[in-house]
């Protein structure tokens, strides 16, 4: 029958510093673990506190409260006669580390802590933690008193050892360790370790989801083995969104998967494996049965448990599966409408109201919202507690249940018009068709008498009156006209905000919605506490061509027929005298470049790490034949004096769902400063200079930026 071990893996929507909600949830997946007959259970990354505690992982109570939720772990009667693996932060000789921490029948097994610290992108790890410095190296860690109590042990190993069971062997790796490039498990392999585990804090990106399946399908093919993945789900008080999808691995192939972003709080897996598997698979390799006779030991605790279950007669997994993934449209749908619900649920808010012009971007705001209505609508009637529970304490009906998806539309979200003189016809229409589609509570005003009221002051202060600049303003004035109209509407959306469920009579108020997306916040194309100011985003991560990719798949998927004129419709603020009653203003001819290119300079700048040199030299490459040297050059040196004279506006960007790698999300994910020369002197006589040459020897031969710059060495 072979030597059976099953194995359970939990996504846990947890929230950062909720000590009580993340107990409960770790609770209840422990129970569902040991209902799957699962004799091991793997956790998230820092389930405990949650991930994104920040500098709340200097203070000491940390520390504490995650020893007391422990202690009741430890001495919980449904937490016996099973391994558990919980992800929590430990003190040890006053140096904070990221931990995995064994149990079993109320006893501490092994600290094993983080040695591969993650420092780039969205994570700052070292500035709360150490890296484990010993390899193979485990020493004792001195136990608080409330854990000593209840185990009657004084000390536990703490280091870079291995669980060792009756019938086989654990080893950890903890997130960042299975993306670097010494990843544990290969050695770990080749010491007998069959079931390598790693409880994950891996954030969700567009397109991102496949790097996963990808390392693990290559650490598992090359080192053989079981991987058990285990990440975190949804908001935990960050911009950041984790999207669950746990999973486990065989010799190369997965054989259970859980889904991305689910709306359940606690999503448990399991699979039952056969160990001989892994045996038979590692033996065939000879060339690595000779690498594990030369392996070094790790240290080892043992434990007088066996993994496998008390029916052997339990199946296996029968054949590998496909790695199933959202299309990127599809987790723009998930990701952040799971994101905006965290968000309102736990900000004990009763709706979203957001400023909807009719325009793209805040089309593709209000279809998240719409998607996370039709999400709870399907959730609630397959009986997701989590959700039923939540909806009722939102709407205050403890009775409540939902028709469909327009009505939830219409009790969780308010869309508001903001004319002005120089809005069209067109956008009203636009807007209100696209409301009524989706359900939303919509209201129709015009900010003209709002706007005319600060001008009056203006006008009463200075003696002067500004003008647009087709009726002879100036540059200056014409930006102040705009800006007034855009910031008349910020002061508006959260005064509606505020009272408009008052004014229908019911209680609470509404979490106002940004919409400016990605490409516009890194080009600074807004107005610094204008509309786009918000108390979240949910597209502030994701570009224009993604936001219509995201438009075209609500319109085919839901039938919201609008979306069509609005993804037709060339984008634009309306703040300038419209010509005829068209609009004269577009969002392209205002920023000198296209959203296109906007993409290109964006993941330059920041994926590939370019300055305005050699984002010069790549483009030359990769437009030649579209555009002449000089006038890539134009298009660099543009774009970066508009980023560095609109770098301060990314101070003030409303937090929004992280979906893009290069979003310049200030301070956060994006650490530049927002105080430039924008003139960029030395570097764009650099790139002047390099046109020049490559000008002078355009006669046929394909110079290139690249070996101009070699010549000049």
């Amino acid at each position: 029958m072979g030597h059976k071990v099953i194995l359970a893996v939990c996504s846990l929507n947890q929230w950062a510093m909720d000590f009580q909600g993340n107990f409960q949830r770790i609770m209840q997946s422990i129970k569902e673990a040991k209902e799957l007959g699962a004799r091991y259970r793997l956790g998230p990354e820092l389930e405990v506190t949650g991930y994104g505690c920040g500098d709340h992982f200097l203070e000491p109570d940390t520390f504490l409260h995650s020893w007391e939720v422990l202690a009741e772990i430890l001495q919980h009667p449904d937490c016996h006669d099973i391994l558990i693996d919980i992800g929590m932060p430990v003190m040890h000789k006053n140096v904070g580390y990221n931990c995995r921490v064994f149990l079993f029948n109320k006893r501490v097994l092994l600290i094993r802590p983080k040695m591969s610290l993650c420092d780039c992108g969205n994570y700052r790890e070292p500035r709360w933690f150490t890296g484990w410095a010993g390899r193979r190296t485990v020493e004792d860690h001195y136990l608080p008193g409330i854990i000593s109590r209840l185990t009657g042990q004084k000390t536990v190993p703490i280091g870079d050892g291995l669980i060792s069971t009756r019938d086989t062997c654990l080893g950890s790796e903890i997130c960042e360790e299975l993306w670097t490039s010494d990843s544990h498990h290969i050695q770990m392999g080749l010491d007998g370790v069959e079931i390598f585990t790693n409880g994950s804090g891996s954030h969700h990106e567009l397109r991102k989801g496949h790097i996963l399946d990808e390392l693990i399908t290559s650490a598992t093919r090359k080192a053989g083995g079981v991987y058990v993945f285990a990440n975190l789900l949804g908001c935990d008080g960050e911009r950041v969104c984790y999207d669950g999808k746990s999973c486990i691995y065989l010799n190369g192939d997965v054989i259970a998967q859980g889904p991305q972003f689910s709306l359940q709080e606690v999503v448990t897996i399991g699979a039952t494996v056969d160990l001989e598997d892994i045996r038979s698979y590692r033996n065939y390799v000879k060339s690595r049965c000779i690498m594990a006779t030369r392996s070094e030991s790790f240290p080892r605790v043992e434990v007088d448990f066996t993994l496998g279950p008390e029916d052997p007669t339990v199946p296996v997994y029968l054949e590998r599966q496909a790695w199933e993934l959202l299309t990127p449209a599809q987790e723009i749908s998930h990701g952040p409408s799971l994101w905006l619900w965290d968000y309102l649920r736990r900000s004990q808010q009763s709706g979203f109201l957001l400023p909807l012009s009719g325009g793209i971007d805040s089309s593709s705001t209000a279809c998240i919202v719409f998607c996370l209505c039709c999400r709870l609508h399907e959730a609630f009637h397959a009986g997701v507690e989590p959700v039923i529970k939540d909806l009722r304490r939102i709407l205050g009906d403890d009775t409540f249940v939902p028709t469909s998806p327009k009505q939830l539309c219409s009790l969780l979200f308010t869309t508001v018009y903001m004319a002005s003189a120089n809005s069209s016809e067109q956008t009203r229409c636009l807007a209100s068709r696209l409301a009524a589609q989706i359900g939303s509570s919509h209201l129709e005003l015009s900010i003209d008498l709002a706007v005319k009221a600060f001008m009056s002051i203006f006008q009463l202060v200075t003696k002067m009156t500004p003008k647009f600049k087709v009726h002879g303003g100036s540059v200056r004035e014409n930006l102040a006209l705009q800006n007034v109209q855009a910031r008349t509407r910020m002061v508006l959306a959260y005064l509606f905000a505020q009272l408009s469920l008052w004014s229908r009579g019911r209680n609470g108020g509404c979490l106002v919605l940004g919409s400016s997306n990605v490409d516009e916040c890194l080009r600074g194309y807004m107005t610094k506490y204008d509309c786009s100011s918000a108390d979240i985003n949910p597209i502030g991560g994701i570009s224009k061509t993604d936001l219509r990719m995201f438009v075209e798949y609500c319109r085919d998927t839901y039938g919201l027929t609008a979306l069509h004129d609005i993804a037709a419709s060339p984008p634009t603020a309306e703040l300038e005298p419209l010509e005829g009653g068209q609009v004269a203003q577009t969002d392209e001819a205002d920023m000198g470049m296209t959203y296109e290119e906007l993409s290109i300079f964006g993941r330059l700048r920041k994926v590939v790490m370019c300055g305005p040199y050699s984002m010069f030299c790549k483009l030359t490459e990769m437009w030649r034949g579209r555009h002449s040297p000089l006038e890539v050059a134009d298009k660099v040196k543009h774009f970066f004096r508009c980023y560095s004279i609109n770098r301060h506006k990314m101070t003030t960007l409303t937090p929004s769902y992280h979906a893009e790698a290069y979003s310049p999300d200030d301070n956060r994910f994006d650490q530049r400063p927002f105080l430039y020369n924008a003139s960029w002197p030395w570097q764009f006589a650099k790139i002047d200079a390099t046109a020049k040459r490559l000008l002078d020897h355009s006669d046929g031969n394909s110079t290139t930026a690249g070996s101009a710059e070699q010549g000049s060495t």
